[in-house]
């Protein structure tokens, strides 16, 4: 099966490229923006499936899954993020995405997820959705807005304000005031103490 991985982190293409190879039936292929994958879909390579990073250069939302689907002529496109919630989840596949698949997600279950939008087979995790309704019953995502949900995520990783931004496809001045909008919720003196504080409150 020939796969197309596109996200503009090394990490990530490195780490998923060997997932999918360990399982001994994917031909991998990995670039780093919408514009790259577009231009490899473009050159007649009849891919199994295309995977797009929804945060990675050129995607500006949904707009570049769009792109993609047009150009893969019915050949299954998929979205994967670490940081979308459910609603964008559910925003991709009623835009023609074969499925969504969290970064969250473990080798084996990415490799029989991948099994099984080539065979054709829309396909979310059940485990994404819970888990999203889960987080939105926590005292904290009831204090937070679900943007402000994903800037804390973010810091709790160590991302920095331009990380945070290219990774949820917004400004940089926008990050800053959703940083300083959270801290003043959270009574946190700095984002660094912010990130204690979800981390504490199981926010990862």
């Amino acid at each position: 099966m020939r796969i197309l991985l596109a996200d503009d982190h090394d990490l990530v293409l490195e780490t998923l490229s060997a997932f999918l190879a360990s399982a001994g039936e994917f031909d991998v292929e990995t670039c780093g923006s919408l514009d790259a994958a577009c231009e490899k879909i473009s050159n007649d390579i009849a891919y199994d499936l295309v995977l797009l990073d929804y945060s990675m250069p050129g995607m500006n939302g949904l707009d570049g899954l769009a792109k993609a689907i047009k150009l893969s002529f019915g050949r299954p496109v998929a979205v994967m993020s670490g940081t979308a919630d459910k609603t964008v989840a559910q925003d991709a596949i009623d835009a023609g995405a074969i499925g969504f698949l969290p970064k969250t997600m473990a080798a084996k279950s990415l490799i029989n997820a991948i099994r099984f939008m080539v065979m054709g087979e829309t396909y979310v995790p059940v485990g994404f959705i819970n888990a999203e309704a889960e987080e939105a019953e926590t005292p904290l995502a009831k204090l937070l807005t679900t943007r402000e949900m994903q800037v804390l995520k973010g810091l709790t990783r160590g991302l920095s304000n331009k990380e945070l931004a290219r990774e949820l496809d917004l400004q940089e001045v926008t990050i800053k005031l959703h940083v300083k909008t959270l801290c003043r919720k959270l009574e946190a003196k700095n984002r660094t103490h912010a990130a204690m504080l979800g981390k504490d409150a199981g926010v990862v």
